[in-house]
């Protein structure tokens, strides 16, 4: 099997074995909550039971195993080897001329084939379940007040600024509606409107008490243009008012790239909730390797508390690690650190910590 020896195929047995029985029995878990908990809004809104079981938890799954595989990937390896060492098998593997290192190279082959299943998942098959699991979501549970944004202010292209005081998600209005163009440091034309509704059959928004005033028309004097009612189409639609955290959740990783390029160019602040989602991805995956080393020179070990301390050290640094991804986050939120800094920091410092405990561990 690809030259692994039996020790190999030994270690991996467990390591993968352990993790996915784990994961489905979490799993379980966790749906009978969530169905606990949300069973009023399925009864209110009627949700059939194919959607219900198809479009909502068949979703959720890749979801809720992607966003915690770094945990049970730590409480894996804690738990067999914890039990490895209390069966005296550690000692028996190493008695027989094997090295620390080699022994840990299953391990690390096993955290490869999870990581590589979690980027998949990441890049391909959770944006799209996730799309279709954020829309049964938006129809069938409660929502907590709808979107309002006030004071937002987007550069479209070049030369092509918009402003809006206030919208409503009520109407999906915008409210004292501002578009300027500008041209070599020097103001176009400027239009204004009351209100700004989005019409979704012409994709477009609908201008009401509007005025268009063209500065210095053909170097003699302004120019002012007015009317009741205006369509006009802008590169600015409904979604760019409904964009965050979740949504991105549900774009792929060209359309995620695309978003982050468009709205760096309109100056959009809610481009760090993309930014978060596009790091997150590739920083969940590499997580794998390094909680991996830190259970195993953490469980290699035979202690006084037996695996009863294995388990609740492993658990301590697992939810700690989980913890600091959530601050993480939040540091980008309130402009602490940049995105890549701020999202890769915890797996740098559990990179030193790994190191440092994978190299007392064979003393």
């Amino acid at each position: 099997m690809l030259g692994l020896k039996r020790l190999d195929r030994y270690i991996m047995g467990k390591f993968i074995g352990t993790f996915f029985l784990a994961l489905l029995l979490i799993i379980g878990i966790v749906i009978i909550f969530d169905i606990s908990e949300r069973i009023d809004d399925f009864v209110q809104k009627e949700a059939p039971l194919k959607e219900i079981v198809f479009d909502y938890y068949l979703n959720f799954i890749p979801y809720f195993m992607n966003m915690y595989s770094p945990l049970f990937v730590f409480l894996t390896v804690i738990l067999f080897t914890s039990k490895m060492t209390a069966d005296s098998e550690v000692i028996a593997i190493l008695s027989c001329g094997v090295s620390y290192h080699r022994m840990v190279r299953p391990y690390i082959i096993s955290a490869a084939l999870i990581a590589a299943l979690s980027l998949g998942l990441g890049l391909w098959v959770i944006p799209k379940a996730n799309e279709t699991r954020v829309e049964f979501q938006s129809k069938y549970f409660k929502r907590h007040g709808q979107k309002f944004g006030r004071d937002i202010h987007y550069k479209l292209e070049e030369g092509k600024f918009v402003y809006v005081e206030s919208f409503s998600g009520w109407n999906n209005t915008a409210y004292n509606f501002t578009l300027e163009s500008i041209q070599d440091d020097g103001m176009v034309s400027k239009l204004t409107a009351e209100t700004a509704q989005w019409d979704s059959t012409g994709h477009c928004w609908k201008l009401r008490n509007w005025f268009i005033r063209d500065y210095n028309v053909g170097g003699l004097q302004d120019r002012i243009t007015s009317g009741k009612q205006k369509d006009t189409t802008i590169s600015l639609t409904i979604e760019d008012f409904y964009r965050n955290k979740y949504t991105v959740q549900s774009l792929n990783q060209q359309e995620l790239n695309a978003l982050i390029q468009t709205q760096k160019t309109r100056g959009d602040a809610t481009v760090m909730y993309a930014e978060i989602e596009k790091h997150n991805r590739y920083s969940m995956p590499f997580s794998a390797f390094i909680l991996t080393i830190i259970g195993v020179a953490l469980s290699t070990k035979k202690r006084r508390g037996g695996i009863g301390w294995n388990i609740a050290l492993g658990l301590a640094l697992g939810f700690s690690y989980i913890l600091f991804m959530k601050f993480s986050e939040m540091f980008v939120t309130t402009g602490a650190l940049p995105t890549a800094i701020a999202i890769w920091l915890p797996n740098v410092i559990y990179t030193i910590i790994a190191a440092v405990l994978y190299r007392i561990a064979p003393k």
